[in-house]
Formats: C-alpha cells, structure tokens, sequence
C-alpha cells in the first residue's frame, strides 16, 4: 500500500508532477492542441522514444561499486531497466508518482531481492533515512519542475543521509539547448510547468551555497552536475 504524499508548501506542484507521471504511466489519454500534436518532440515523446534519449546516464560521473548505498530520488523505473546487478549496489529509491512506486515495490524484489531496497512514495525534499547512510545520491529529471529555492531544501536534506566524502549527483535543464523550450511546452501540456534556469544561474546558486561542483556532463537536454555538499 502506498501512503499519500505529505503535505507541506510544495504539496501542490508536487501533486500536478505525480499526476503527471501516473497518467503517462497509466496510459491515460494527454489532450494538447494541434499545434503541439505537430511539433516532432511530440511525436518523439508519443513514439515512446523521447525518454531514453534525454535521460541523464549518472553512472558516467559516480559509478556505482559493489556493496554501496545509493539513494534514487525520483527515480521512476532506474531499479528495473539500469544496471543494478552487474553495479551490484544496493538501491534506495523515491518518486511521487504512487502508480511506478506500487509497480516498483512489486517486481523490484523478484529482479533482485538483495539488492532491492524499496522505493518510497515521497518528494525530494522529504528524505527519511540514517544519518550517513549512502555512499551517493541521485536525482536526474526532478529539478526542472521547481525554482532553486526548492533545491535548496533537497540538498538540505541530502546533505545529512551522505557518507562523509560522498557525492551528490543531480541534472538541470539546460535552455541553451535546442530542443529546451519544445520540450518545456510539451511537459506544460502534459500537466507539468519547466523552470527554465539558466546554467550559470543554478552555477552562482550553487557558490552562494557553498556547494562545489566537482565534475559536470553536458547533454542534449539535461546538464549533469556531480556536487560536494
């Protein structure tokens, strides 16, 4: 059984990305007007092709090693389609879409039990774990749908679940990107606002908070960043 999603200031854009995801996940019919229809991202993204060309591969900056601790947060289906077992690390996840999580808890133990951890229905903001607990967290394809005030308060709370030396790895939209903003108009239609930030903007944010961003990996729509918190 999955449990509700907390409430708090964010409850609300929290709860249009959830139904968002669950729709999609769900199958569920997305009503946008022609002029979308026509737009070849949209037909990408109907194509079920769009997602696994702009995902973020953060194995790239953090490889995960035998026997580590790594939190997911909004993970949708990481455990059941990346590499857990040949990394043989032991996964942790989060997701506010309740349809992917019951799906998740329900075929995560039967693909490996023993490196299955759970999948929790929770923001990214609400992290409920040890003190030092993990080796790495990371989140790609969450921080596009809030302002930096609100990744503020998930590193906040990464912060203390992090072993001491270990990294933070998350993505940020890059709108110097071309396909940015067709992609920023399809997620708003299908339920979901973008915060086009740009990158020397999240760079300055970052400083002012005195997070150190150790290595970084451009993509075609998603910038990786690996930080120190």
């Amino acid at each position: 059984m999955v449990n509700a999603l907390p409430t708090d200031a964010w409850s609300s854009r929290v709860g249009a990305i959830a139904r968002r995801f669950d729709r999609e996940f769900q199958g569920q019919p997305f009503e946008v007007p022609e002029s979308v229809e026509a737009m070849p991202i949209y037909q990408t993204w109907l194509a079920g092709q769009l997602s696994s060309r702009v995902a973020s591969p953060f194995w790239e900056l953090v490889r995960p090693r035998k026997g580590q601790h790594g939190l997911d947060l909004g993970c949708g289906g990481s455990f059941m389609f990346y590499p857990w077992r040949d990394w043989d690390a032991r996964f942790y996840g989060q997701d506010v879409s309740s349809s992917i999580c019951q799906m998740v808890n329900s075929r995560g133990p039967q693909l490996n039990s023993k490196l299955f951890k759970g999948m929790r229905h929770a923001p990214a903001h609400r992290i409920d774990y040890d003190t030092q607990q993990f080796d790495w967290v990371v989140s790609t394809g969450v921080s596009c749908y809030y302002p930096l005030d609100y990744w503020e308060q998930v590193m906040t709370a990464v912060k203390p679940v992090l072993k001491e030396g270990g990294s933070f790895i998350f993505d940020v939209l890059d709108p110097a990107q071309p396909l940015a903003e067709d992609w920023a108009i399809l997620e708003t239609y299908l339920g979901a606002e973008v915060e086009l930030i740009d990158l020397a903007d999240w760079r300055s944010h970052l400083k002012s908070l005195g997070v150190k961003i150790q290595k970084e990996q451009p993509g075609e729509l998603f910038h990786l960043l690996k930080v120190a918190l």
